[in-house]
C-alpha cells in the first residue's frame, strides 16, 4: 500500500523513449477539454475527466508493480494512451454518434432496448465509441504509426465487454516498427481492472457535481457507493475497499460490486495466464470497514 510505483509508466517511458514520452505529453493536452465533453450527455454521471484517466493510469502503475521492467517503450507508450482514450467516447457529437453506430456491431441489443435513448446506448457501447473517435481524429494525436493506433484502439475498446482471449482482436504480439511487439491482452486487462477499481468517494470531486440535485435512482445508488469508498488499496494478492457506512442497503449495493469487480479479476486472470509471458498477481477483492482500520 505504498507509493512505490508513483508515475512509473511515466518516468519509464521518458528513459526509453523521450520522443514517445513527448507524443503522449502532447497528447494528453490535447485531449483534456474533449474527455470533459461527456459532461454534455451525463451531466449527473460518474467522473470520465482526465481526472479519472489518471486514477486508471496510477493503478495500472500499482497493478504492473515490478514487472513494468518487461515492458518495452512501445507498449508503455499504447498503454498510456489508451488510459487517456478509452472514455473519449461517452462525449462524442451527435454527427459522429450517428457515424459510428454505423460501424458499429450492435448484437442484438435493440430487441430490449430502445434505439431512441442515445445517451444510454453510448455508455453502453463507450468503449466502441472511443474506439472509432480514435481512429476518425488519430491525426491530431501524433501517433507514430499505425500499429500503434491500432494497439492504442484495442486497449481503448479493451477496458469493457471485449473478448480479451480472441486471437484475431488480441494478439500476444503485434509488431511494431523498430522491432518490438505488443502484448494486447496484458494491457487491455491492465486497463480493464483499474478501471474497475476506480471507484472511491475521491473519483467524484464536490466541485464538479451537486450530488443533493440527484432525482436519478441510479445516480443516487452510484454516488451513495462511491461515498463510501473512501480508498481502494492495491496489495500484492488483493484489492481492498475501504469502506465507511453504517447503512445497510448501501453496503449491499457495494457486496453486489464487489462480486461484479471478482468476475472481472477472474476474466482478466483468465486471458493473462492462459495468453501472455505475464501475470496478475491480484486474485481477489475484499470489502474493510474503515472502522476495523481504527
Amino acid at each position: 500500500m505504498n507509493n512505490e510505483y508513483d508515475y512509473a509508466m511515466e518516468r519509464r517511458l521518458r528513459e526509453l523513449s523521450p520522443e514517445l514520452h513527448k507524443r503522449f505529453a502532447e497528447s494528453v493536452f490535447g485531449l483534456q477539454n474533449i474527455l470533459s465533453n461527456y459532461l454534455l450527455i451525463f451531466p449527473t454521471f460518474t467522473d470520465h475527466t482526465e481526472l479519472h484517466s489518471l486514477n486508471v493510469i496510477d493503478f495500472c502503475n500499482k497493478i504492473i508493480g515490478a514487472q513494468l521492467e518487461k515492458l518495452n517503450a512501445d507498449e508503455i507508450y499504447s498503454l498510456l494512451m489508451g488510459c487517456y482514450f478509452h472514455d473519449t467516447g461517452m462525449g462524442i457529437t451527435a454527427k459522429d454518434y450517428k457515424e459510428f453506430s454505423r460501424e458499429i456491431d450492435f448484437g442484438d441489443y435493440f430487441e430490449t432496448h430502445c434505439r431512441e435513448n442515445i445517451s444510454d446506448i453510448i455508455r453502453d457501447f463507450h468503449n466502441e465509441f472511443s474506439g472509432r473517435f480514435l481512429k476518425k481524429y488519430s491525426a491530431l494525436f501524433d501517433i507514430p504509426s499505425e500499429e500503434h493506433l491500432k494497439a492504442i484502439i484495442q486497449i481503448s475498446r479493451g477496458h469493457r465487454k471485449t473478448d480479451l482471449t480472441d486471437e484475431n482482436e488480441y494478439p500476444i504480439a503485434l509488431p511494431v516498427s523498430g522491432g518490438n511487439t505488443i502484448c494486447l491482452p496484458y494491457l487491455s486487462a491492465l486497463i480493464r481492472l483499474a478501471d474497475e477499481i476506480d471507484v472511491a468517494a475521491g473519483r467524484n470531486l464536490s466541485f464538479l457535481y451537486q450530488t443533493d440535485l440527484l432525482t436519478n435512482e441510479k445516480d443516487i445508488i452510484e454516488f451513495g457507493k462511491h461515498e463510501a469508498i473512501k480508498e481502494v488499496f492495491v496489495c500484492e494478492d488483493r484489492f481492498i475497499l475501504a469502506v465507511d457506512t453504517d447503512e445497510e442497503f448501501v453496503y449491499n449495493n457495494i457486496k453486489k460490486m464487489a462480486s461484479k469487480m471478482q468476475k472481472t479479476i477472474d476474466d482478466c486472470q483468465r486471458a493473462v495466464t492462459n495468453r501472455t509471458p505475464y501475470t496478475i498477481t491480484q486474485t481477489s477483492i475484499e470489502i474493510r470497514s474503515t472502522k476495523e482500520q481504527k
